[in-house]
């Protein structure tokens, strides 16, 4: 199937957003000296892979049922909801930061808390991310690639080419992650550290995708 140059965009918009959270938290692996291994970050990569074409899939189901260009329009206001409620988090996390430190944190949290404390997946204190707490990490830090899947399928784009990219930036982005941490401490952008900055870029993308969306309907 061909693709124009406007759903490779799509596509690339796609995967660093879903991806870009990856980053941070492999950022924060690094700087707290937390290895995670090939065959780790590999098996991220496959969750992150199955998590996006889940999505896209049923996307792509939702669109069949929807008459003309509403799949569009409703593609566009999904993106836009989880672009502006990214955004939202962001800028919320610093006061639910502080609020958090304050009150004890029990054992059972749900999987977003590994994304937020990224060095409660190393359960084992081993300073190695395990098979078994990348299959933990994997499912928290590729919930995006779902809702994104979902977004994508209502536009009708490849489900392969989109999947295979957030799998790619999801490996890339943790090694580089990684790597990057090593090296340095805390990096800040303005008011946010690293890990929020890029989390702010993933809702910025999802909203630049979902206004090209809009214009799209508007033109035809």
């Amino acid at each position: 199937m061909a693709v124009d140059i406007t759903q490779w965009l799509l596509v690339l918009g796609f995967a660093i957003s879903s991806s870009i959270d990856n980053f941070g938290v492999g950022v924060s692996y690094g700087v707290t000296k937390i290895r995670i291994g090939l065959r780790a970050n590999l098996l991220i990569a496959i969750i992150a892979f199955v998590f996006s074409i889940t999505g896209i899939y049923f996307g792509g189901y939702i669109s069949k049922i929807m008459p003309g260009t509403l799949s569009t329009v409703v593609a566009a206001l999904f993106v836009l909801i989880i672009g502006v409620r990214i955004i939202l988090i962001t800028l919320t996390a610093k006061r639910k930061a502080s609020q958090s430190q304050a009150e004890s944190k029990p054992e059972s949290k749900r999987f977003t808390s590994y994304v937020d404390e990224p060095e409660r997946a190393d359960k084992d204190k081993s300073g190695e991310i395990s098979i078994t707490e990348a299959l933990v990490l994997g499912v928290a830090v590729s919930m995006n690639a779902l809702t994104n899947g979902l977004g994508a399928g209502l536009m009708k784009l490849s489900p392969m080419y989109v999947s295979t990219a957030a799998a790619l930036f999801s490996f890339i982005a943790i090694w580089s992650g990684v790597k990057l941490g090593e090296r340095v401490a805390h990096i800040r952008i303005g008011r946010f550290n690293l890990g929020q900055f890029s989390t702010m870029i993933s809702g910025a993308i999802l909203l630049l995708i979902a206004a090209h969306m809009l214009v799209t309907v508007v033109n035809i």
